[in-house]
C-alpha cells in the first residue's frame, strides 16, 4: 500500500513539475514574437512610430497594473485555479491574432499581458511552497524552459510566415498549440485550489515588503534588468539592421539573445546551490551586460558575439532576482506580496524603456541613444543586483 502510495506522489510531483514547466514555456514567447514581424504588422495596419512601440509596451504595462492584483486572485481562488486562468488568457490573447484587425491584435496583446503577470507573479509562490529546498533549481529551470521556447519561437517565426505564405497572422496564432498543451497538462492540478499555509509571520508583517529597504533593491534589480531587457526585445532586430544586418539575420540573432537567455539556467542550478551569498556573481553578470551593450555601440560586427552576452547576462540577473524573490522571505504568502511589487514597479519601469528609445530613435535617427539606456541600465542593476545578493531576509536589514 505504501509503494502505491509511493509511486502515486511520485506521479503528482512529475504533473506538476511538467506543467510547471509548460506555464513557463508560455510566458515569454507569445509577447517577444512579434518583435521579428512588426516592420510586417506595421506595413499591414499602417501604423505610426508610436502605435508600433506602444505594441511592443502594452504587455509590460498590463504587467504593472495586473501583477499586485495576482496574489489576491490565488488567495480567492487558488494557486491552481489562478495559474489556470492565466493560461485561458494567454491562449485567447495568441487566437485573437488570426483576426485581420488592427484594435484586436492590441487587445488581444493586453489580454496576453495579462495572462503573463499572472503566471509571473505566482510560479515563484508555488515553487516556495512546493519545492521550499529547491527554490534555485527550479527557478533556473523554468527560467531555461521560457529562453529555449521564446529563442526558438523568434528564430522560427519569420521562416514559419513565409511558409507556403502563411502570413505573420497565422505563424503568431500557432504558439496557441502550445498554450493548449500547457492546459491540458495543468488540468491534474485543478483538484487542489490552495494557497501556502501562514506560518507565524503575521499578514501585517508580510505586507510591509514595501517598507523594506531590501524588497524596494530587489524590485529595482528586476526592474532594471528588465528596462534593458525589454529594450533589447522590442528593438534588438532594428538596432542590427541599423548595423548592416539583414532583417533575417537581425530576427535570428534575436532569437539567439533569448535562447542565450537560457544558459544560465543550467550554469547557474550548481552556483546558487552553492552561494550563500550572491553579491559578487551579481554585480559581475551586470557589469558584462553593461560591456556588450557598449560592444553592441561601437562594434556592431561582433553582433552575435553581444547578442548572445547580453541573452546570458539578461536571463542570469532575470533568475537572480526572481530566486531573491523566494530566498529572501520568510513564507509563500511573503514570496507573493514580493513578487507582485517587484513585478509591479519592475515592469513599470520597463514600460518605459521601448516608449523611451523608440522617441531617442527618432530624435536622433540612430540606436545610439538606446544602447546607452542599457549601458546605465545595466550598471543600477549591478548596483541594486550588489546590496539584494546579500544573505539576509526581510526585516534583517
Amino acid at each position: 500500500m505504501n509503494s502505491v502510495s509511493s509511486s502515486q506522489n511520485l506521479i503528482n510531483k512529475a504533473l506538476l513539475v511538467l506543467g510547471i514547466f509548460l506555464i513557463a514555456a508560455c510566458l515569454r514567447a507569445p509577447i517577444t514574437g512579434i518583435a521579428p514581424v512588426l516592420e510586417q504588422i506595421i506595413e499591414q495596419f499602417h501604423l505610426t512610430a508610436s502605435q508600433a512601440g506602444m505594441l511592443t509596451t502594452l504587455p509590460l504595462i498590463a504587467f504593472a497594473i495586473a501583477s499586485p492584483m495576482a496574489a489576491g486572485l490565488a488567495k480567492k481562488c487558488g494557486l491552481e485555479l489562478s495559474l489556470f486562468i492565466a493560461l485561458l488568457l494567454i491562449g485567447a490573447g495568441v487566437m485573437s491574432r488570426i483576426v485581420d484587425a488592427a484594435n484586436i491584435l492590441f487587445i488581444g496583446t493586453a489580454v496576453i499581458g495579462v495572462g503573463i503577470a499572472i503566471g509571473n507573479v505566482l510560479l515563484p509562490s508555488l515553487i516556495k511552497r512546493d519545492f521550499p529546498h529547491k527554490v534555485a533549481v527550479m527557478t533556473s529551470s523554468y527560467v531555461l524552459a521560457m529562453g529555449i521556447f521564446g529563442g526558438s519561437y523568434s528564430t522560427l517565426i519569420i521562416p514559419l510566415a513565409e511558409y507556403k505564405e502563411l502570413g505573420w497572422q497565422i505563424a503568431l496564432a500557432s504558439y496557441a498549440l502550445l498554450v493548449l498543451l500547457a492546459v491540458l497538462a495543468w488540468l491534474p492540478q485543478l483538484r487542489q485550489h490552495t494557497m501556502p499555509k501562514e506560518t507565524s509571520i503575521s499578514n501585517a508583517t508580510q505586507n510591509r515588503v514595501w517598507h523594506s529597504s531590501l524588497a524596494w533593491q530587489i524590485t529595482l534589480l528586476l526592474g532594471f534588468n528588465s528596462f534593458f531587457t525589454y529594450i533589447m526585445l522590442g528593438w534588438l532586430p532594428s538596432i542590427l539592421v541599423e548595423g548592416g544586418h539583414s532583417p533575417q539575420h537581425a530576427g535570428a540573432l534575436q532569437g539567439a539573445f533569448q535562447a542565450a537567455s537560457a544558459l544560465p539556467g543550467v550554469v547557474l542550478i550548481p552556483l546558487l546551490a552553492k552561494l550563500k551569498d550572491q553579491r559578487i556573481l551579481t554585480l559581475s553578470l551586470a557589469l558584462l551586460g553593461a560591456l556588450c551593450s557598449f560592444g553592441l555601440l561601437t562594434a556592431p560586427s561582433f553582433a552575435l558575439l553581444w547578442s548572445i552576452t547580453l541573452g546570458f547576462c539578461s536571463g542570469a540577473c532575470f533568475i537572480l532576482g526572481l530566486s531573491f524573490v523566494s530566498l529572501r522571505t520568510h513564507n509563500a504568502l511573503q514570496a507573493a506580496a514580493l513578487s507582485g511589487m517587484a513585478q509591479c514597479i519592475g515592469y513599470l519601469l520597463a514600460a518605459t524603456g521601448p516608449i523611451v528609445a523608440g522617441a531617442l530613435h527618432s530624435y536622433f535617427n540612430s540606436w545610439a541613444g538606446a544602447l546607452w539606456l542599457c549601458i546605465a541600465s545595466s550598471l543600477l542593476c549591478a548596483l541594486f543586483g550588489y546590496l539584494s545578493g546579500r544573505n539576509i531576509t526581510i526585516g534583517q536589514q
